[in-house]
């Protein structure tokens, strides 16, 4: 079974995506556990401080290095961690292929930044590996977290009723996958294009792998510039 362990200053942003939908199901099958730790339950005095100011002045506050090494040190007293990845926003960005990649790994602990960030030595010391969602910056990784898990459990074996869905999404083999019909056949004169309906798998097939390089070509042409999926 897999263990993702997310650390955050705002834990209760996590609840809703994690336990709903497929991610929910993967733990309730006993797939995947996922614990979420309070920075908080780790800071300084009264308050719980996590975060301080930053040395030479400017704007914002930092999170602390001592509450995460604290947490992060906790945990790998229990258990062997094969990455820990730090939410940022210069960090590499992820795709399917990164997802796939952690799918493989036994335990892994996602950081959530926050604020300004974290302090530079946590980067130094504990970081394996640094994610970011997309060219933009959040409020915190929280977001960027619960995205990291779902496209992560989605592709653990048996998370899917139908082992082929995950295979076949967008971006599992730099394509975006082709269109999708269901019923009815027509629908205010829009039809269903009949190699859908003539049962022949074979031209399916090929009609879903032309339909792929052509939406590709058409809506993410840097996908094929990149030497993928020709």
């Amino acid at each position: 079974m897999m263990r993702i362990d997310i650390i955050s200053a705002v834990p209760d942003l996590l609840q809703s995506p994690l336990n709903h939908s497929i991610v929910k199901r993967a733990q309730d099958k006993g797939l995947v556990e996922i614990v979420v730790h309070n920075l908080h339950e780790y800071g300084f005095g009264q308050y719980r401080q996590i975060d301080d100011t930053p040395f030479g002045g400017g704007a914002g506050m930092v999170l602390m290095i001592e509450p995460i090494a604290a947490c992060i040190r906790q945990l790998q007293a229990e258990r062997t961690y094969d990455e820990i990845i730090y939410t940022a926003p210069d960090g590499k960005t992820f795709n399917q292929q990164t997802a796939n990649a952690l799918s493989l790994k036994k335990n892994i602990i996602i950081l959530c930044g926050h604020y300004k960030g974290v302090d530079e030595r946590v980067r130094e010391m504990f970081v394996t590996q640094e994610i970011s969602i997309g060219d933009y910056v959040l409020s915190g990784g929280e977001l960027a977290a619960a995205i990291i898990t779902d496209a992560v459990v989605r592709v653990l074996p048996n998370v899917l009723s139908d082992e082929t869905s995950a295979l076949s999404d967008s971006f599992q083999d730099n394509l975006l996958a082709p269109p999708v019909y269901t019923r009815p056949a027509e629908f205010e004169g829009l039809s269903v294009p009949d190699v859908l309906l003539s049962g022949n798998h074979a031209k399916i097939a090929q009609w879903r792998d032309e339909q792929s390089i052509t939406r590709t070509q058409e809506r993410r042409p840097d996908l094929l510039d990149l030497g993928f999926g020709a």
